[in-house]
């Protein structure tokens, strides 16, 4: 009898679907549980980092629903983007035939994982059965005035004619055509999220069960910080540079101002001066670089002198105003006050541009007053020095008495600042979900009536890459009637960002076929907030924020009873091959298809769930996938030992019971290699009974395997007797009575080095157990006259004695 996975699991998984076993219902009487992983773009193939994602969530979905719980385990496809456009060029195919073809590939892989989706509830994102649900939040936003339209930066390619992502300038060019990229102001769609900030951040407090750095990661890119905003008048001009800042206290060692290239004064400041023409190059030089690029720590900054000075306002002095690659627009005010002597990035400039420096916090430590002196800035506390009559007051204390001292004199004042932005949902892209807005020369910017959604996107546009959205293009889309005057009027062309159609997919999921609303109040309401979400650390911040701020928006207009999605969240670790992210570039992809092919489903989900914690990064062995494989066979064989006359000792009762309980845990925390592994040695004890009866223990055995082999546990389960899946059965329980073991053995060490080992009783008292290590013959002659320093007695393990 082999282990024949091929036809064992192919068995298995028509029987999941035709008796329609992961089919999740309604059922208010019965208690519930949401398990979601974040749903993938469709790219036509599974790769491991999917398998480990998805692989981690099959095993909690599959042991809730051994717990008896009403299950909700979805699936579906977040399926617009421009990939599928630049996939549409190159094969010359609608982005519609080929994203729906890469679907059907993934969904039959995912199959062939044996993963327990209820696939009735599959969604599309493309599908206007659900992109018109898109346009109906818009428009509710809308009307609740949280969506607006301003001016807004693009990277554009004049060759082209249309915008690109940050990802398509390549050495600030683009990737198509190679013509130097620019920045374009186009007017673009937002969403309001900042009216919602202060309830993100606090919301915060109410999330008991996500990783900390997650969290941290939120606080971080809302960014609330308490300050001063400072007002630095520019000399022979009259307009006036406001800077925001957390340490007013190192107002008097400011000593120039630098603002961002795209501040809107920087075009004023230059004009007629000397020093323009270079500054509008140096813009348009910075305009080729990502953000990501101008901010990061190990790059060096770049800068120009605009030619004209700022005063400070705290002692008259005129300072030189720069521009500089390390300014971003979207913080702050665009605009900071230098401190080199106390802040690294301006002391790290100052050095390259040589520009002057003042200390105004004393390092307690250092006796450094000349500024030629310092090797690094100094960002610590202190009493402030060379700053009027707030010298020799310590900073924290200073930082207050210069606040009121500024209010006072009418130069700068307390205030709040946030790093956060609204949202830019515009895309100039055809595959995406039509923004549900149209243009009347008499009328104006008027909104879709909801009647006519979906706005549907055309099914035959050409698309080339070229000549901004394609949608420009279609007359038969852009030319309608004014839903006002029904005069003549032009829809629209912009589609919404991809990130939109995921901010709410999770409450789709419970009701996916609902055609009057989003989603039915009652079904999201008993199912929702999702249990258990898992994902990439990738998404912690933008996809959640998103997430958590449509949530408290449908809130507010009383759908949901609820304001956060996610009760806990688990970030799962990349998949590594040779100490490297697999990665089609980098030629170290492991294929799963060939996995599948050679050892099966059920050898790849052990091998990924025991190589590593889920939240760590794993390393890819083939030597793995052959143990897993072996261990597989192994416990198939299980099923040819005889069943024998004795009943099972107590030594294997309490193996079986430590087992159950052991792996209960490491489930409910999400430690499958320790559980695993547990069950890996209960299964090596199965094998060293004789004449025993273990079907019981094999029976279970199989159901804590489950979870994890799904198909040979199935096959095995139905080869031990039971007609229904294995589903159908209880997850075990332990009995308490036989954790405890009558003796256990003690490791006994001598200044750390095992010396011998005894049998002692379960419940020993730590004095008698250093009284029996202490007359254990083998002790005895190790330790001889000489005299004992300490005894450390690790309980139920070890007892070491120090000489």
């Amino acid at each position: 009898m082999g282990y024949s996975f091929k036809k064992i699991e192919k068995k298995w998984q028509e029987i999941w679907e035709k008796r329609k076993i992961f089919r999740a219902r309604f059922n208010p009487q019965k208690k519930k549980y949401y398990l979601l992983e974040m749903f993938p773009y469709p790219s036509g193939r599974i790769h491991m980092g999917h398998v480990r994602n998805y692989t981690i969530g099959d095993v909690v979905a599959r042991y809730k629903i051994l717990q008896g719980y009403n299950v909700l385990h979805p699936m579906g496809f977040d399926a617009f983007g421009q990939p599928a456009e630049n996939a549409a060029i190159k094969n010359k195919i609608s982005p519609s035939t080929w994203t729906m073809r890469c679907i059907n590939w993934m969904r039959n892989e995912l199959k062939r994982m044996g993963f327990s989706y209820d696939w009735e509830r599959e969604i599309s994102t493309c599908k206007s059965d659900y992109y018109k649900w898109n346009q109906w939040i818009f428009l509710k936003m809308f009307k609740k005035g949280l969506i607006y339209r301003k001016e807004a930066v693009v990277n554009w390619c004049a060759d082209c004619q249309t915008t690109l992502a940050n990802e398509e300038v390549i050495e600030g060019r683009c990737w198509r055509c190679k013509t130097e990229v620019i920045q374009k102001d186009l007017e673009q769609w937002f969403i309001r999220i900042t009216a919602y900030k202060e309830r993100l951040l606090k919301d915060l407090e109410k999330i008991n069960y996500w990783p900390e750095r997650v969290i941290l990661m939120q606080k971080n890119w809302l960014g609330r910080s308490e300050g001063v905003e400072i007002y630095f008048k520019i000399k022979d001009l009259k307009e006036t540079i406001t800077v925001f800042t957390t340490r007013v206290d190192t107002i008097f060692g400011a000593t120039y101002v630098v603002l961002a290239p795209e501040h809107p004064l920087v075009k004023k400041i230059i004009k007629g001066k000397t020093q323009e023409k270079e500054v509008l190059n140096f813009i348009n030089k910075v305009s080729q670089k990502s953000k990501i690029v101008r901010t990061a720590k190990d790059v060096k900054k770049e800068g120009v002198f605009t030619g004209a000075f700022a005063i400070n306002p705290v002692n008259n002095e005129a300072i030189p105003i720069w521009v500089a690659d390390y300014v971003l627009m979207e913080y702050g005010t665009g605009a900071i006050m230098a401190v080199p002597a106390h802040d690294q990035r301006d002391f790290l400039f100052a050095k390259e541009h040589n520009l002057p420096m003042r200390i105004v916090i004393q390092n307690p430590d250092l006796s450094i007053q000349d500024p030629k002196e310092l090797s690094e800035a100094y960002e610590g506390d202190g009493l402030q020095i060379n700053s009027a009559e707030f010298n020799g007051l310590p900073n924290q204390q200073a930082k207050q008495k210069i606040a009121d001292w500024m209010e006072q004199k009418g130069i700068g004042r307390r205030t709040v600042n946030w790093r956060i932005r609204d949202w830019l949902i515009s895309r100039q892209r055809y595959w995406g979900t039509p923004i549900p807005i149209v243009y009347c020369d008499k009328c104006g910017v008027v909104p879709v009536s909801e009647k006519e959604l979906p706005v549907k996107l055309p099914p035959r546009v050409r698309i080339s890459g070229r000549g901004g959205s394609p949608l420009n293009h279609v007359k038969t889309f852009v030319q309608t009637k004014c839903p006002k005057c029904k005069g003549k009027a032009r829809r629209e062309t912009d589609t919404m960002a991809t990130f939109f159609d995921s901010s709410w997919y999770f409450l789709r999921f419970c009701s996916p076929k609902h055609k009057t609303a989003p989603f039915n109040k009652k079904a999201v309401n008993y199912w929702m907030p999702v249990d258990q979400y898992i994902g990439g650390i990738e998404h912690a911040v933008l996809h959640l924020l998103y997430s958590r701020f449509f949530t408290k928006f449908l809130k507010d207009i009383r759908l949901l009873n609820f304001d956060e999605p996610f009760t806990r969240l688990l970030t799962q670790g990349m998949v590594l091959k040779d100490g490297e992210v697999m990665s089609k570039s980098r030629g170290n992809i492991v294929d799963p298809d060939s996995i599948i092919k050679n050892y099966g489903a059920d050898t790849l989900r052990l091998y990924i769930l025991f190589a590593a914690p889920p939240e760590t990064e794993m390393e890819w062995s083939e030597q793995g996938i052959e143990g897993a494989f072996r261990f597989l066979n192994r416990v198939f064989r299980l099923l040819e030992i005889e069943r024998g006359k004795n009943q099972p000792d107590l030594k294997l009762q309490r193996k079986l019971h430590r087992t159950i309980k052991e792996v209960t845990e490491d489930i409910e925390s999400f430690k499958f290699n320790t559980a695993i592994a547990r069950i890996m040695e209960l299964v090596n004890q199965l094998y060293q009974v004789k004449d025993t009866d273990i079907y019981e223990a094999v029976r279970t055995t199989v159901i804590l395997l489950s979870p994890f082999v799904p198909h040979l546990a199935e096959e095995m389960w139905q080869r031990l007797g039971n007609n229904k899946s294995i589903l159908k059965t209880k997850w075990p329980k332990y009995d308490p009575s036989l954790l405890k073991e009558e003796s256990i053995t003690i490791v006994i060490q001598i200044n750390g080095k095992v010396r011998s080992r005894i049998e002692v009783p379960s419940d020993i008292t730590e004095d008698k157990l250093k009284e029996l290590a202490l007359n254990d013959l083998r002790i005895k002659s190790w330790i001889q006259d000489k005299p004992i320093k300490n005894i450390i007695v690790v309980p139920q393990k070890l007892i070491n004695i120090v000489i």
